[in-house]
């Protein structure tokens, strides 16, 4: 127990101890370099400058700054320190004050301005600034201006003696002369005894040393120029030296290099003339050997082509032999099959007339509805060709014009063009036509084979459908009459506007149009003659073609010298002629289009035609056209509705002249006054005699109607109203 109770009250001594060191540690306050520490309080004041206890509640501590502190004093202008000359200088000097590091003196500023205050520059500096410049001054006036500038050292010295070490508690260490110059002459007063003196010695000595510089400088002046116009001459005199030596030099040159130019230009000019005479000679050497290798490359190919053309007849022809035995056989066995079947077909013949008797009513019937349906299509095929032929001749008529020029070039080409193509397609045309004879023969001979067994079958049927064969052939022929019709139309209405246009190719379409109705006319009657008619047909077309190619060709060849220019001359005319066919009826299209324009607007009136070509319709619509301005003009405008309304209605009291009348009646208008005058002048005394400004308005709207509907030129007794 007494084990337990000292070991409690040591730790109670311990943490009792702990707590007191903690306290003492707490109240210690140190001090750093360059600061005082002042204690207050119970006891006397205390300085230290390593540590002190402050104990809460009874002490107090303030930090005084020790350091070095830097007093700046300037003084310029009118301010600046009087010199013993009388000279004024601007000055500024840094003074390096601090706190002397001994307890009376730390204690002595403090107790004097405070510890917080000794170390503020403000402070300071209104603590110090009197007595600096006061010692400033009283140095200053032992000096004179010059000697400032040679004795800062002592200068310093004595500002430092004057102003002491001792500061009532603060030391001056050094002092440094930042700025020393004299005063400008605009800060001196010269009202000012002493600034007065002065600016007189400075003007004095100024004045002096400029006229000495100036001295100075005129004489370096003159010295320079005198050396300058020396060395001048002296170089000029050798630069002339020196040009008469280079041009003489050059001049020497010169004639040498013209007398060796000329020696070699002799020179070449005779080795020219040799390689010349050895050039002319082998090129007329190699001209020759290329004329006469040119010349048997030339035959060798003719022989050649010949060669080639023979024996490309030649193979073509034994080709063509071949392939028409091959038909012939084909033919043949076609024939012989046929004949096979006759038979069996005359036997179905008797079975089919039999049924014809009961189908021939029906046939009849629907051979008429047939009739009527094929009547019906054609008319609305060959009014559709019209139309199109019409659309595509008025295209073709309106980019007439802005074609022509290019058709015209474009023509000239073709038939150029033509030319050498005709060469070709006649050596083309010679083989062709043979082949397409050959042909011809022996489609000509299948063809009667066909047609013979196909007419001897029709033959057999003849009795049972003849007039099932008549009303085909009747259908099909009106069918393509109607349809050859309509081709042909078009073709017809397509050759005119290409023929308009001058084009050759405007004549083959025109051609081509025409072939195709006839083939469809053709076409229409090979159903009943199939075989011979179409073989006769093909012939007779490839041997036009043949015949068409060759005379063409051989027209084409014609077409040299003389008589290819008349006939380029007349394409040209037959062109100019087209041209000029097309803006007619161009006109007359403009002209008809108008005259269904003025007929619809005019059906009843009764007017004087007066002009020409369009004079008229420009006329008539421009008169239209200032009716629905003036239409317009009064709908939109009050004013003018109202005079419509006073003039124009029946409701107003009468018709125009009355309501007129007695408009001019209110202003007092007599006849004589209305003798002479226009209806704009009669309108325009009107306005003059209104009273406000509602009439005048009225008035002026009127005369611009009057304008409008021409009237206003018209002399107003011609409207009768007195």
């Amino acid at each position: 127990m007494i084990g337990q109770l000292s070991l409690a009250v040591l730790v109670l001594l311990g943490v009792f101890l702990l707590g007191i060191i903690a306290v003492v540690a707490r109240m210690y306050k140190k001090a750093v370099q360059g600061e005082a520490l002042v204690r207050t309080g119970m006891g006397d004041t205390k300085v230290s400058f390593t540590g002190i206890f402050i104990v809460p509640v009874l002490h107090k501590m303030e930090v005084m700054d020790i350091k070095l502190k830097t007093i700046i004093i300037q003084r310029a202008g009118s301010e600046g320190l009087v010199c013993k000359d009388n000279l004024r200088a601007d000055v500024k000097v840094n003074f390096f004050v601090r706190v002397n590091k001994t307890h009376e003196d730390v204690l002595n500023v403090a107790q004097s301005i405070g510890a917080h205050r000794a170390s503020d520059p403000a402070a300071l500096e209104n603590l110090f600034d009197a007595k600096f410049s006061e010692a400033l001054k009283t140095v200053g006036k032992h000096f004179d201006f010059i000697e400032l500038y040679n004795s800062r050292e002592q200068f310093k010295q004595e500002i430092l003696r004057i102003i002491g070490t001792d500061l009532n508690g603060y030391v001056l260490d050094d002092c440094a002369i930042d700025y020393l110059e004299q005063t400008p002459l605009t800060a001196l007063n010269q009202d000012n005894i002493l600034d007065a003196e002065g600016i007189k010695k400075i003007i004095a000595l100024t004045s002096e040393q400029k006229i000495q510089a100036n001295s100075i400088q005129r004489e370096q002046q003159k010295t320079i120029k005198k050396q300058d116009v020396e060395a001048q001459e002296t170089i000029l005199q050798l630069e002339k030296q020196l040009v008469e030596n280079q041009e003489k030099q050059k001049r020497e040159i010169a004639n040498i290099k013209a007398r060796e130019l000329a020696e070699t230009e002799k020179v070449l000019q005779e080795e020219r003339l040799k390689g010349e005479k050895a050039r002319i000679a082998t090129e007329e050497e190699v001209r020759i050997a290329e004329q006469n290798r040119d010349r048997q490359v030339l035959v060798a190919e003719r022989n050649k082509q010949r060669t080639d053309a023979v024996e490309t007849e030649r193979v073509a022809q034994a080709k063509a032999l071949e392939a028409n035995e091959r038909e012939r056989i084909v033919a043949l066995a076609q024939i012989e099959k046929e004949k096979a079947l006759e038979e069996e077909r005359k036997n179905i013949q008797t079975i089919i007339r039999e049924r014809v008797v009961v189908e021939k009513a029906t046939v009849q019937e629907e051979e008429k509805i047939k009739d009527t349906r094929a009547q019906a299509q054609a008319e609305r095929e060959k009014l559709v060709a019209l139309t199109a032929a019409k659309q595509q001749a008025e295209a073709a008529t309106v980019a007439l014009v802005g074609n022509a020029d290019m058709e015209r070039q474009a023509a000239e080409f073709r038939a150029k063009q033509a030319l050498i193509d005709a060469e070709a397609e006649k050596a083309a045309a010679e083989f062709k036509g043979q082949a397409i004879r050959t042909l011809a023969e022996a489609e000509a001979s299948k063809a009667t084979a066909v047609g013979l067994a196909e007419a001897q079958v029709m033959q057999a049927k003849a009795t049972a459908r003849q007039k099932e064969g008549e009303t085909q052939a009747n259908v099909l022929q009106l069918t393509a009459a109607a349809e050859a019709q309509a081709i042909q139309a078009k073709a017809g209405a397509q050759a005119e506007a290409d023929e308009k246009l001058g084009l050759v190719a405007a004549k083959i379409n025109r051609e081509k149009g025409l072939a195709d109705a006839d083939i469809i006319q053709a076409k229409a009657d090979a159903d009943q003659k199939k075989g011979l008619a179409e073989a006769a047909v093909s012939e007779q077309k490839f041997a036009v073609e043949a015949k068409g190619i060759e005379a063409k060709a051989d027209a084409m060849k014609k077409l040299d010298g003389v008589g290819k220019d008349h006939e380029e001359f007349k394409l040209r005319l037959d062109k100019d002629k087209s041209v000029e066919l097309a803006q007619i009826n161009i006109q007359k299209d403009i002209a008809a289009s108008q005259a269904e324009v003025i007929g619809e607007a005019l059906k009843a009136a009764k007017i004087d035609i007066v002009g020409g070509e369009t004079m008229f319709f420009d006329q008539i619509i421009g008169s239209i056209t200032k009716g629905k301005m003036v239409d317009r003009t009064v709908h939109n405008s009050e004013v003018l509705g109202t005079v419509k309304d006073a003039f124009f209605s029946q409701d107003g009291g009468g018709d125009f002249k009355t309501n007129l009348r007695r408009f001019v009646d209110q202003f007092g208008f007599s006849a004589e006054e209305m003798k002479n005058l226009s209806v704009s002048a009669l309108l325009l005394k009107m306005m003059h005699k209104a009273g406000d400004d509602t009439t005048r308005n009225t008035i002026t709207e009127l005369a611009s109607t009057a304008t409008a509907l021409g009237i206003g030129d018209k002399p107003a007794k011609m409207l009768e109203l007195k």
